[in-house]
């Protein structure tokens, strides 16, 4: 378990800055209401209802992004989560956004304006550095504490994350600390039976640098996505390349392929590929082939077969553990959501522990129906969740630490 401090040993009466991610799909210029603003509600409900004064920091998009954007509709967003008002003040460290921290009164909440809208937050350095910002120095001593609940930008050194632990009290939030106990179990928690990782989704070199990370921890692998061609080109299928105006499997492959034939080879037991392939028949129908019968790619495919569906399945029944890191197939056209949801099913069914990384896999869950209940955790983190199963430090999080410590 972590030794950093939570939200049940914050003092009382306090006037706290909370890091956020509420970074979300613009669509029309608009926000969407996602997994991310239920999650962080919790933390920031908790600490109004305490009675604290309440100001949180959050990002949205990058500079030159066309998801770049204020952080006015994301107020509206997470005021309907918490059942309370949300203020927005559209400055983050100025003078107004000084003057709105300084009027917060007990049990009120406001949401200051877009981080990376400062030239201070982006650059990746130190946190010393980072803790000697404008940013950094204008805020800190308008607050008693800092609550980082951003588990999924954890890996990242910005200003808002990194600075503040380094000057002020810092503790963790419900988001932070449930994140990080459920994706750290993979080498923290000791598993009577199978362990098993479902990896799947288009950023193989991620989830390969997975693999080869958890020899010896993970019992199988169940491969879909472009990680799963990459390997079927491995063993010698004919897959795993990219079509013309595709541009998906090439350069992973020559990035990777010496350590994908390593794994194959040294662990071929522990690594189950897909028997057949979907694809998008010339009617717009989902069609299938058999992975043994392709001479050629001429088709992209979209996901796993039924075939490999049935012969994962009581894989995952008979597991103690199953991890999830990315989607089998686009799932977001139902024809190809076959194999995403029919594991996630397997999983939902079978009385083992279990994490679903990643928010593009977890938003499948949402979509079909699924009862997040029926899983373990899911997790609304990417690159802080290939980080946690790598092994590799947060940042954040070793801030938190040392704030308990010191």
């Amino acid at each position: 378990m972590s030794t950093f401090r939570t939200l049940d040993d914050l003092p009382d009466d306090a006037t706290v800055l909370v890091r956020l991610d509420l970074n979300s799909p613009i669509e029309d210029g608009e926000p969407q209401d996602n997994r991310r603003f239920e999650r962080h509600a919790r933390t920031v409900r908790e600490l109004a209802e305490a009675g604290h004064r309440v100001a949180c920091l959050a990002h949205q998009g990058r500079p030159g992004g066309g998801d770049f954007t204020s952080l006015s509709g994301h107020a509206a967003i997470l005021a309907d989560h918490i059942g309370r008002d949300v203020g927005f003040v559209a400055d983050t460290y100025g003078d107004e956004a000084v003057a709105a921290i300084e009027a917060l009164a007990a049990g009120e909440v406001l949401l200051l304006e877009n981080t990376r809208m400062c030239g201070d937050e982006l650059p990746e350095a130190s946190p010393e550095e980072k803790a000697d910002t404008e940013f950094v120095r204008t805020l800190a001593p308008l607050f008693d504490a800092y609550v980082n609940d951003a588990y999924s930008a954890a890996h990242r050194k910005h200003a808002s994350l990194v600075g503040f632990p380094l000057v002020l009290p810092a503790y963790a939030g419900r988001v932070m600390q449930s994140e990080y106990e459920a994706n750290t179990a993979i080498a923290r928690k000791e598993f009577d039976g199978p362990v098993t990782m479902v990896v799947g989704g288009t950023k193989a070199t991620d989830v390969i640098g997975v693999m080869d990370a958890l020899e010896g921890t993970v019992d199988r692998f169940l491969l879909g996505g472009v990680a799963g061609e990459l390997f079927l080109r491995a063993a010698g299928h004919p897959v795993g390349r990219d079509l013309e105006g595709m541009d998906l499997f090439d350069e992973q492959w020559a990035a990777n392929h010496e350590v994908v034939e390593e794994i194959l080879a040294a662990r071929a037991d522990e690594v189950h590929l897909a028997t057949d392939l979907a694809y998008e028949d010339a009617d717009g129908d989902r069609a299938e082939h058999r992975v043994a019968d392709i001479d050629e790619k001429t088709v992209a495919y979209l996901d796993v077969g039924t075939g490999t569906v049935e012969a994962y399945d009581p894989l995952i029944r008979e597991s103690d553990a199953v991890f999830v890191k990315g989607a089998l197939g686009v799932f977001e056209d139902e024809r190809f959501s076959v194999g995403t949801v029919g594991v996630l099913e397997a999983i939902a069914d079978t009385d083992c522990f279990s994490v679903v990384g990643g928010g593009d896999t977890s938003r499948a869950i949402e979509m079909y129906g699924l009862d997040e209940a029926d899983f373990s955790h899911v997790s609304i983190a990417g690159g802080a969740y290939i980080r946690a199963l790598t092994g590799e430090p947060l940042p954040a999080v070793e801030l938190l630490e040392a704030s308990a410590e010191a």
